[in-house]
Protein backbone atom coordinates (compact mmCIF):
# COMPACT_ATOMS: atom_id res chain seq x y z
CA UNK A 1 0.00 0.00 0.00
CA UNK A 2 1.25 3.26 -0.79
CA UNK A 3 2.42 5.84 2.03
CA UNK A 4 0.59 9.46 1.82
CA UNK A 5 1.81 12.27 2.35
CA UNK A 6 -0.15 16.18 2.96
CA UNK A 7 1.37 20.13 2.96
CA UNK A 8 -0.97 22.75 3.33
CA UNK A 9 1.09 26.14 2.17
CA UNK A 10 2.43 24.26 -1.15
CA UNK A 11 4.20 27.33 -2.27
CA UNK A 12 7.58 27.06 -4.17
CA UNK A 13 10.11 27.44 -1.81
CA UNK A 14 9.70 24.67 1.31
CA UNK A 15 6.65 23.46 0.48
CA UNK A 16 7.43 22.41 -3.07
CA UNK A 17 10.49 21.07 -1.17
CA UNK A 18 9.17 19.12 1.14
CA UNK A 19 6.60 17.53 -1.10
CA UNK A 20 8.80 16.39 -3.67
CA UNK A 21 11.38 14.91 -0.95
CA UNK A 22 8.35 12.51 0.35
CA UNK A 23 7.50 11.82 -3.91
CA UNK A 24 11.07 10.10 -4.41
CA UNK A 25 10.45 8.40 -1.76
CA UNK A 26 7.46 6.76 -3.61
CA UNK A 27 4.52 8.45 -1.67
CA UNK A 28 1.06 9.63 -3.12
CA UNK A 29 1.51 13.20 -2.53
CA UNK A 30 -1.38 16.39 -2.47
CA UNK A 31 -0.17 19.97 -2.11
CA UNK A 32 -2.79 22.23 -0.62
CA UNK A 33 -2.19 26.14 -1.17
CA UNK A 34 -4.91 29.23 -1.29
CA UNK A 35 -4.00 29.95 -4.97
CA UNK A 36 -4.88 27.75 -7.68
CA UNK A 37 -2.09 28.78 -9.70
CA UNK A 38 0.51 28.45 -7.32
CA UNK A 39 -0.87 24.73 -6.15
CA UNK A 40 -1.23 23.17 -9.87
CA UNK A 41 2.30 25.16 -10.60
CA UNK A 42 3.88 23.09 -7.99
CA UNK A 43 2.30 19.84 -8.37
CA UNK A 44 2.64 19.97 -12.11
CA UNK A 45 6.81 20.03 -11.16
CA UNK A 46 6.78 17.33 -8.27
CA UNK A 47 4.66 15.44 -11.24
CA UNK A 48 7.73 15.47 -13.37
CA UNK A 49 9.63 13.32 -11.33
CA UNK A 50 6.83 10.70 -11.37
CA UNK A 51 4.06 9.83 -8.83
CA UNK A 52 1.02 10.56 -8.04
CA UNK A 53 0.16 14.41 -6.79
CA UNK A 54 -2.99 15.13 -5.85
CA UNK A 55 -3.46 19.63 -6.74
CA UNK A 56 -6.10 21.38 -3.73
CA UNK A 57 -6.70 24.72 -3.10
CA UNK A 58 -8.46 25.37 0.49
CA UNK A 59 -7.55 28.67 2.30
CA UNK A 60 -5.69 27.40 5.72
CA UNK A 61 -7.45 30.11 7.45
CA UNK A 62 -11.21 28.93 6.36
CA UNK A 63 -12.02 25.90 8.60
CA UNK A 64 -14.49 23.77 6.45
CA UNK A 65 -12.95 24.55 3.60
CA UNK A 66 -9.32 23.35 4.83
CA UNK A 67 -11.38 20.31 6.66
CA UNK A 68 -12.92 19.19 3.64
CA UNK A 69 -9.34 19.21 1.34
CA UNK A 70 -7.93 17.21 3.78
CA UNK A 71 -11.10 14.73 4.07
CA UNK A 72 -10.53 15.21 -0.10
CA UNK A 73 -7.10 14.03 0.20
CA UNK A 74 -8.24 10.66 2.15
CA UNK A 75 -10.76 9.63 -0.40
CA UNK A 76 -8.27 9.88 -3.43
CA UNK A 77 -5.13 8.62 -1.59
CA UNK A 78 -5.80 7.33 1.40
CA UNK A 79 -5.36 7.88 4.69
CA UNK A 80 -2.64 10.55 5.41
CA UNK A 81 0.86 8.91 6.92
CA UNK A 82 2.37 12.31 7.41
CA UNK A 83 1.18 16.07 7.29
CA UNK A 84 2.99 19.08 7.14
CA UNK A 85 1.78 22.65 7.93
CA UNK A 86 3.78 25.28 6.00
CA UNK A 87 1.24 27.80 5.76
CA UNK A 88 2.25 31.51 7.32
CA UNK A 89 1.86 35.05 7.18
CA UNK A 90 4.89 36.74 7.10
CA UNK A 91 5.61 40.16 7.45
CA UNK A 92 7.62 43.07 9.19
CA UNK A 93 5.21 44.85 11.91
CA UNK A 94 6.69 46.02 15.14
CA UNK A 95 4.80 46.58 18.80
CA UNK A 96 1.31 48.32 18.00
CA UNK A 97 1.69 49.10 14.19
CA UNK A 98 -0.35 46.35 13.50
CA UNK A 99 -4.06 46.61 14.75
CA UNK A 100 -6.32 43.89 16.53
CA UNK A 101 -8.01 42.60 13.06
CA UNK A 102 -4.07 42.74 11.60
CA UNK A 103 -2.68 40.25 14.60
CA UNK A 104 -5.99 38.01 14.60
CA UNK A 105 -5.51 37.42 10.51
CA UNK A 106 -2.28 36.11 11.05
CA UNK A 107 -2.84 33.93 14.18
CA UNK A 108 -5.34 32.19 11.91
CA UNK A 109 -2.63 31.41 9.15
CA UNK A 110 0.23 30.77 11.76
CA UNK A 111 -1.40 29.18 14.12
CA UNK A 112 -5.18 27.77 13.89
CA UNK A 113 -4.91 26.32 10.58
CA UNK A 114 -1.98 24.65 12.04
CA UNK A 115 -4.48 23.50 14.38
CA UNK A 116 -7.25 22.78 11.84
CA UNK A 117 -4.91 20.63 9.68
CA UNK A 118 -3.41 18.49 13.16
CA UNK A 119 -7.32 17.93 14.76
CA UNK A 120 -7.96 16.28 11.62
CA UNK A 121 -5.86 13.85 10.45
CA UNK A 122 -4.63 13.31 13.97
CA UNK A 123 -7.14 11.17 15.53
CA UNK A 124 -6.82 8.51 12.43
CA UNK A 125 -3.51 8.69 12.99
CA UNK A 126 -3.47 7.70 16.63
CA UNK A 127 -6.13 5.26 16.12
CA UNK A 128 -4.11 3.46 13.57
CA UNK A 129 -0.91 3.80 16.44
CA UNK A 130 1.70 5.71 13.57
CA UNK A 131 1.63 9.08 11.82
CA UNK A 132 3.51 11.81 11.58
CA UNK A 133 2.36 15.74 11.87
CA UNK A 134 5.74 18.54 11.05
CA UNK A 135 4.79 21.92 11.27
CA UNK A 136 7.04 24.73 9.77
CA UNK A 137 8.58 27.16 12.53
CA UNK A 138 10.85 29.98 12.98
CA UNK A 139 11.62 33.15 14.67
CA UNK A 140 13.93 31.06 17.40
CA UNK A 141 14.96 34.25 19.08
CA UNK A 142 12.37 37.68 19.81
CA UNK A 143 12.45 40.00 17.01
CA UNK A 144 10.56 43.66 17.61
CA UNK A 145 10.27 44.11 13.79
CA UNK A 146 8.24 41.03 13.12
CA UNK A 147 5.48 40.85 16.04
CA UNK A 148 2.35 39.49 14.32
CA UNK A 149 5.14 36.57 13.07
CA UNK A 150 7.02 36.10 16.37
CA UNK A 151 3.93 35.54 18.21
CA UNK A 152 2.77 33.09 15.76
CA UNK A 153 5.93 31.05 15.88
CA UNK A 154 6.24 30.39 19.13
CA UNK A 155 2.56 29.63 18.98
CA UNK A 156 2.94 26.58 17.18
CA UNK A 157 5.80 25.80 18.91
CA UNK A 158 3.46 25.29 22.32
CA UNK A 159 0.83 23.85 19.59
CA UNK A 160 3.16 21.10 18.88
CA UNK A 161 4.04 20.67 22.61
CA UNK A 162 0.72 20.25 23.07
CA UNK A 163 -0.35 18.01 20.65
CA UNK A 164 2.16 15.76 21.20
CA UNK A 165 1.02 15.65 24.83
CA UNK A 166 -2.50 14.09 23.25
CA UNK A 167 -1.21 12.49 20.37
CA UNK A 168 2.51 11.28 21.24
CA UNK A 169 1.45 8.33 23.37
CA UNK A 170 -0.64 6.92 20.28
CA UNK A 171 2.36 6.85 18.46
CA UNK A 172 1.61 10.21 16.48
CA UNK A 173 4.92 12.14 16.27
CA UNK A 174 4.28 15.95 16.33
CA UNK A 175 7.44 17.93 15.62
CA UNK A 176 8.70 21.64 13.90
CA UNK A 177 11.26 22.49 11.79
CA UNK A 178 12.18 26.04 12.93
CA UNK A 179 13.79 28.04 10.23
CA UNK A 180 15.72 31.17 11.54
CA UNK A 181 15.91 33.03 8.15
CA UNK A 182 14.78 33.78 5.03
CA UNK A 183 14.26 30.75 2.47
CA UNK A 184 16.27 30.69 -1.01
CA UNK A 185 17.78 28.39 -3.21
CA UNK A 186 21.69 27.62 -3.10
CA UNK A 187 21.81 29.82 0.39
CA UNK A 188 22.28 28.67 3.69
CA UNK A 189 18.52 28.06 3.60
CA UNK A 190 18.00 26.17 0.46
CA UNK A 191 14.41 24.52 0.46
CA UNK A 192 15.58 21.08 -0.66
CA UNK A 193 18.17 20.87 2.32
CA UNK A 194 15.15 22.45 4.66
CA UNK A 195 13.23 19.60 3.34
CA UNK A 196 15.60 16.66 4.69
CA UNK A 197 14.51 17.31 8.49
CA UNK A 198 11.06 16.84 7.44
CA UNK A 199 12.07 13.24 5.61
CA UNK A 200 14.55 12.77 8.83
CA UNK A 201 11.76 13.67 11.29
CA UNK A 202 8.89 11.56 9.79
CA UNK A 203 11.73 8.63 9.66
CA UNK A 204 12.64 8.68 13.59
CA UNK A 205 12.36 5.86 15.40
CA UNK A 206 9.84 6.02 18.35
CA UNK A 207 13.18 5.97 20.55
CA UNK A 208 14.58 8.59 19.02
CA UNK A 209 11.79 11.31 18.30
CA UNK A 210 12.92 14.67 18.28
CA UNK A 211 10.02 18.07 19.21
CA UNK A 212 11.86 20.53 16.83
CA UNK A 213 14.95 20.97 14.80
CA UNK A 214 16.50 24.06 14.02
CA UNK A 215 18.07 24.59 10.69
CA UNK A 216 21.39 25.44 11.21
CA UNK A 217 21.46 24.61 14.86
CA UNK A 218 20.74 27.60 16.50
CA UNK A 219 19.08 26.63 19.73
CA UNK A 220 15.17 27.69 20.23
CA UNK A 221 14.02 30.12 23.09
CA UNK A 222 11.32 28.92 24.71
Amino acid sequence: MVSTAVVVGAGPGIGKAVASRFAREGYSVAVIARRKETVEQVAAEIGRDGGRVLALTADSTDEAGLRAALDTVGKELGPVDAAVYNAALIRRDGPGELDARGQLDAWAVNVVGALTTASHVAPGMAERGSGTILVTGGMPRVDPGYVSLGLGKFGVRTLVDLLDAQYGPAGVHVASVTVPGAVAPGTAYDPDDIAEHYWRLHTQPRDGWEREVVHGGVPAAR
